[in-house]
């Protein structure tokens, strides 16, 4: 961004009086203009045993697995977010169990939550945003193809914990 969004005019880095981090600044009207770590949201969408997954079709990553996920909306709570975007992505309906895992990827200013959810029924479909679209075995996974680190942090996760039958919550952290 290089223009306030209230008046216009180019704005300025600097650090704003009461805060401890460079924003950009409006010299004219004064708008603090914050930038904040964004939130992608996603889900580990079972149907009877086996794990939803897409292959993107878009850039990053373009041709790899990963689970459906995707931007938070404003205006939609996080579960929200999880549900629309399985839909979106995989045209598969979903009930949400709960959450599951919440991975910190600060030096890209992402957070990703995942939640744990059951499909509705076994129909799927590839979204705008996915070249196809399957429903994988635990030992089906094409882990040398899977697109994040995060994706496959969660994924390794519940796997482990969906064979004891015990499912928590977990918070990873990672780093370049």
């Amino acid at each position: 961004m290089s223009f306030c969004i209230a008046c216009g005019t180019q704005a300025i880095r600097r650090i704003p009086d009461g805060d401890n981090l460079p924003r950009l600044v409006c010299p004219a009207c004064g708008h603090i203009h914050y930038e904040n770590p964004r939130l992608i949201v996603g889900c580990i969408a079972e149907w009877e045993n086996r794990i939803l997954l897409c292959k993107r079709a878009i850039e990053p990553r373009l041709g790899y697995w990963t689970l459906p996920a995707g931007f938070m909306e404003n205006g939609e709570s996080t579960c929200e977010a999880a549900i629309r975007e399985t839909w979106e992505e995989a045209g598969a309906r979903v009930t949400i169990d709960a959450a599951f895992a919440m991975v910190n990827i600060a030096h890209i200013n992402q957070v990703h939550l995942f939640y744990r959810g059951k499909m509705s029924d076994g129909a799927f479909s590839a979204g705008e945003e996915s070249l196809e679209v399957r429903l994988f075995e635990a030992s089906e996974i094409p882990w040398n193809e899977i697109s994040f680190r995060s994706v496959r942090s969660c994924l390794e996760t519940y796997l482990r914990e969906r064979n004891h039958g015990n499912y928590g919550f977990h918070e990873f952290s990672l780093t370049p």
